[in-house]
């Protein structure tokens, strides 16, 4: 509704002055939606009319910037259609009070006071300290009890960087080396185009998380060797995220909040997925997300699924996640597990026999941090009572975990798991070849379908491409005979039978 009185002048009285505020921010309100007018343009408060200028002032540098950069031209606009005389808008920060100094005649204009929220408070230690242990400290350092605690307000909400995980320690492999050179090229170059956002997804265990810190570590340290101040870098979890956004909602100092995180040059949130149908995080970490990418700063994301398949993600912040690069983090093959264990060990200075590692490697498929953690019991175990690292040992210390991966043996399985460990093509094991390479393995594999299946010998027969129960026998008692003769390959054998039967 139009000024009933018609429009004002810059010598109008505080009153009028007031009026015509109010209705500046009721039309911004409908324009721009109430969720956005509360969280940018609520705090705006009208400072006095100077000549052609309107003053606004607003609590934070950041906000400042923000609203002048994205509400400015629509503001001046709205208070020249009420007083054709005012050309421009002057933002400036809320000035803070001083002690020394008597109280203000008069409080600026404000369009709704009921809805004025007080000035956001900074974060502070007492909100901090309700967070885990770990988390109150700046990234990559940590500070003496006794000094005071940094000006920094992110210090209260990141994580630390993990100092085992960087590039030199992860293990390259065919399911993961995309990923790998994706955080490789934006540690060397932040904010790459087609490289920002770079969103990682994955299975639990397959390193995620090691090559965000990675990365992070790298783009930190790249600055001290180039000579020029590193940049800043902030990782957290979503659920982290999520926390702090609700803790500064409660105390009033989402402004803060906002300004912290719009403020870093890098932003790292592991497992987003934890966002899903947290619909008023999802919107802030839109925002977040909007303004980084558009200041040019880089953002990494980790997700178990990929951005398409993020059910319970606004379609919005699904398109935008999925615009940078996407790379995703296989299950792990064979060859990458030993690659892994050999790592550890080595790093470890503890010497495990291969066929400890083949066992391992064999029976515990699915997650890296596992099949870590069980060569850590081995060699603790070791360690601990003076013994060496044996297959026996270990199937004795790793019995739960071994149990856990525990499954029916079937011939398909131990066909399967035969072809793996001669490098041959399953089909062989059908197949009419009778090359050495080959018929050793298929008879290794009746052998094994003898000993740890109740299936008759005609049927052990017919799953091997048809053949007559009579073939099956001569197998397995020629490999009976082999192992009697050579001890290596009996112990092949052996190694294959116990990764089937545990």
């Amino acid at each position: 509704m139009e000024n009933a009185v018609g429009p004002s002048s810059p010598s109008s009285p505080p009153a009028q002055l007031a009026e015509v505020w109010a209705r500046i921010r009721g039309r911004l309100r409908e324009e721009v939606g109430e969720v956005e007018y509360r969280t940018w343009l609520r705090q705006m408060t009208l400072s006095a009319i100077q000549g052609e200028e309107a003053i606004v002032l607003l609590p934070t540098r950041f906000l400042r910037d923000w609203v002048r950069g994205h509400y400015g031209d629509r503001l001046r606009a709205l208070w020249q259609a009420e007083i054709p005389a005012i050309r421009r808008i002057d933002f400036r920060v809320t000035p803070e009070p001083r002690a020394t100094e008597p109280a203000p005649a008069a409080a600026p204009v404000a369009a709704d006071p009921p809805r004025q929220a007080p000035r956001p408070a900074p974060l502070r230690a007492p909100e901090a300290a309700e967070a885990p242990a770990g988390l109150a400290e700046p990234l990559g350092r940590s500070a003496p009890a006794a000094e005071a605690r940094p000006a920094d307000p992110r210090s209260d909400w990141t994580a630390p960087l993990d100092p085992r995980f960087t590039f030199d320690t992860f293990v390259v492999g065919k399911p993961n080396e995309f990923a790998y050179a994706c955080a490789r090229r934006v540690a060397e170059k932040p904010a790459s185009p087609g490289f920002n956002p770079l969103f990682l997804y994955g299975g639990v265990g397959l390193g995620k998380t090691h090559l965000m810190h990675a990365a992070a570590w790298a783009i930190r340290e790249s600055g001290a060797a180039e000579g020029r101040p590193p940049l800043s870098v902030a990782y957290m979890s979503a659920e982290k995220f999520m926390y702090r956004f609700i803790a500064a909602l409660r105390s009033q100092s989402t402004m803060e909040f906002k300004e912290s995180l719009r403020s870093v040059d890098v932003l790292l949130i592991d497992d987003l997925q934890f966002l899903i149908g947290k619909d008023n995080t999802q919107e802030e970490f839109f925002h977040t997300f909007n303004a980084l990418v558009d200041a040019g700063k880089q953002i990494i994301v980790s997700a178990d699924k990929s951005p398409s398949d993020l059910s319970g993600i606004e379609d919005r912040l699904r398109t935008r996640l999925g615009c940078g690069m996407v790379a995703d983090l296989h299950a792990t093959t064979y060859e990458l597990r030993i690659s892994i264990l050999q790592a550890k060990a080595q790093s470890q200075g503890v010497p495990v026999p291969p066929k400890v590692m083949e066992f391992l490697a064999h029976k515990i498929t699915s997650n890296v941090r596992e099949l870590e953690g069980a060569l850590n019991r081995l060699i603790a175990h070791a360690n601990l009572f003076g013994r060496p690292v044996t297959l026996e040992g270990a199937q004795e210390v790793l019995h739960d975990i071994l149990r856990a991966h525990d499954r029916r043996v079937t011939i398909e399985e131990i066909q399967k798991r035969v072809a793996e460990h001669y490098n041959i093509r399953l089909t062989d094991m059908s197949s009419p070849r009778r090359a050495r390479n080959v018929a050793r393995p298929r008879q290794v594999a009746m052998y094994l379908a003898k000993q740890l299946t109740s299936r008759s010998l005609p049927e052990i027969g017919r799953r091997f491409g048809g053949r007559d129960h009579t073939t099956v026998m001569h197998a397995v008692s020629r490999v009976a005979e082999l192992m009697q003769a050579d001890s290596a390959f009996a112990e092949d054998v052996e190694l294959l039978r116990r990764m089937l039967e545990t």
